[in-house]
């Protein structure tokens, strides 16, 4: 429908709308292949379709092959990694996120394959974590120590330039 108004013309448009409500807290390739009716338990994936869902290179995923931490099938040369992987690969992603270094996730990973209760792994996690919390702590509190030590600095190198007549902007283009 067409209506002038004061001068100009308005035009009344209706258009329908279709969306999808995703959970973001899944990632596109869940959403991709729950889209398709793929069972993703029973999925398989690339070493592309991997890199690209958790933006890492084919080279670390390879890396993780090589310290252990993940054993994709062999398809000929073709690498086919199963959710068992996609889901470890997120594990390992995590607990480098986080700090742990590749000896500990390969640990945290190997006492699931031991553990049907997953007790151990989880006692190991709670271990590891209030290790890794305590580790933050004392770089939180070295890093807080450096910025006063650095402002102290600054504050007095300022000082001096004021005492000598020099404007900071002439000193830092200097």
């Amino acid at each position: 429908m067409t209506r002038r108004h004061s001068g100009r013309t308005q035009v009344d448009v209706y258009v329908n709308v279709n969306y999808i409500a995703y959970d973001f807290r899944t990632t596109h390739w869940d959403r991709f292949r729950a889209g398709r009716g793929m069972n993703l338990v029973e999925s398989t994936f690339t070493i592309t379709e991997l890199a690209d869902e958790f933006d890492v290179t084919p080279r670390a995923i390879r890396f993780y092959e090589d310290k252990g931490l993940l054993s994709p099938r062999r398809n000929g040369l073709t690498r086919v990694y199963s959710h068992r992987d996609r889901a470890r690969l997120i594990l390992i992603l995590r607990g480098k996120r986080v700090g742990f270094s590749l000896a500990e996730i390969k640990e945290m990973l190997d006492l699931y394959d031991v553990d049907n209760d997953q007790i151990e792994q989880a006692r190991y996690l709670i271990i590891k974590s209030r290790e890794r919390i305590e580790a933050l702590r004392e770089q939180r509190d070295d890093i807080d120590q450096a910025m006063k030590e650095l402002e102290i600095g600054c504050e007095k190198a300022e000082q001096h330039l004021r005492n000598k007549g020099i404007a900071l902007h002439e000193a830092v283009a200097d």
